[in-house]
């Protein structure tokens, strides 16, 4: 049997769900109305209990690799530096800015630690936690202080910056990912009733959160009526899917030919991270911002559509 028919196997279902989503919300079978709690219960709940779990059952120094954390966050710089520039004088900081973080941004969170544990099992979590707290802390308070340059110079940044922060204090993704890391350093053991609730709330984490990306990409679709070119978000879409994921093999097969200490096996992890499509809240923080949400929403659509195939082929070339 060829070896893509495997991989094909395991991220059909996957995508199958992000698909019966976005069918669910465009026939209205479930209410737009409703998607928000979806989300609610994905953010809130059944996403931290995930994250939680898989961060107390990794090794400290896993969580915490240095050298796997500078390799990913200087590729997001390239990305999120090479798009401001390349479509600021066209569309503006605030526009410029939301489009180099969704280009940056992949869905680690709702889609990628299920999917990699599925594919390269549970060792791979760690790596894939660690790129969640790169990009929720580092990738997108960047952008957010880049998108009020147009808006009030300096001082628009330092307002951006802290309402950034705020954010990301109170959302739960980033505390769970502390509380696991925590966990994991001082072998803490939850009560067996409270264990078995997370354990309850992280086994529901995958399938909404899949099926509540779909209903949410519907919705954004629905909601957002004016056209968008074609060339306003395919480039974006395929430098997600194809030029991330190239740039991470450069560096990461750089950092190991200088002799660094990153695991191949972790490269590799870092790599189809970066294959992800883009990020599906980043169009919760765009209408925060009030940056064109129809051609973010685009190019979240494009590239979870184009995931499929791109997705698919990167892990049979890797793993």
């Amino acid at each position: 049997m060829p070896p893509v028919l495997p991989v094909f196997a395991v991220t059909f279902p996957f995508f199958a769900l992000v698909f019966c989503g976005y069918l669910a919300a465009r026939l209205r079978v479930v209410p737009l109305a409703s998607i928000g709690g979806l989300n609610t219960f994905v953010l809130y709940f059944a996403l931290p209990c995930l994250l939680y779990r898989f961060g107390a059952d990794t090794p400290l120094a896993q969580l915490l690799d240095p050298v796997a954390a500078g390799v990913y966050l200087a590729c997001a710089l390239v990305i999120v530096g090479v798009t401001a520039v390349l479509t600021r004088r066209r569309w503006g900081w605030n526009d410029a800015s939301f489009v180099a973080l969704v280009t940056a941004f992949p869905n680690s969170g709702f889609m990628g630690v299920p999917l990699l544990v599925a594919l390269a099992g549970e060792r791979s979590a760690g790596t894939v936690i660690l790129t969640i707290a790169i990009d929720m802390c580092l990738t997108s308070s960047l952008c957010v202080a880049l998108s009020r340059l147009d808006a009030g110079g300096s001082a628009g940044v330092g307002r951006a910056l802290r309402q950034a922060l705020r954010g990301m204090a109170a959302n739960p993704l980033p505390i769970s990912i502390v509380l696991g890391g925590l966990a994991s350093a001082f072998q803490w053991q939850l009560p067996g009733p409270v264990d078995r609730t997370v354990a309850m709330l992280a086994d529901a984490a995958s399938p909404v959160a899949l099926f509540t990306i779909g209903a949410m990409l519907a919705r954004s679709q629905l909601d957002r009526r004016e056209a968008v070119a074609l060339r306003e978000y395919v480039p974006a879409a395929l430098a997600k899917l194809l030029v991330h994921p190239v740039l991470v093999w450069g560096a990461g097969s750089l950092a190991i030919a200088l002799g660094l200490a990153l695991a191949p096996f972790t490269l590799v992890v870092l790599i189809l991270v970066a294959a992800l499509p883009s990020a599906s809240n980043v169009v919760m923080l765009v209408e925060r911002f009030g940056a064109h949400a129809g051609r973010v929403a685009h190019i979240i659509l494009a590239s979870t559509a184009l995931a499929f195939l791109s997705f698919s082929a990167t892990v049979t070339l890797l793993l």
